[in-house]
């Protein structure tokens, strides 16, 4: 099958028991009929709701934008799509 942007032959791989298939080139995703279902059904699944309110620890002030150290989170999309 081709990529409908680029015209590339899309890359067939498996993540979590999903096939997804994506171009190399541009990095489009595109899914068949009910894999979104899925994925959205394992994603439900992982976040589970918590009874427990979390403890959080004391908050730190930063003197500026610059010293606030950034971080990414993680989610079932970077677990799905780590090419």
């Amino acid at each position: 099958m081709k990529c409908p942007t680029c015209n590339v032959s899309l890359v067939m791989t498996e993540r979590s028991g999903i096939e997804i298939d994506y171009c190399p080139d541009c990095r489009g995703v595109w899914l068949d009929r009910g894999e979104l279902d899925k994925i959205i059904e394992r994603s439900s699944q992982t976040q589970a709701p918590s009874t427990r309110q979390p403890e959080y620890p004391p908050k730190q002030h930063y003197k500026s934008d610059k010293d606030y150290p950034y971080k990414k989170k993680k989610g079932i999309w970077d677990d799905l799509f780590d090419f």
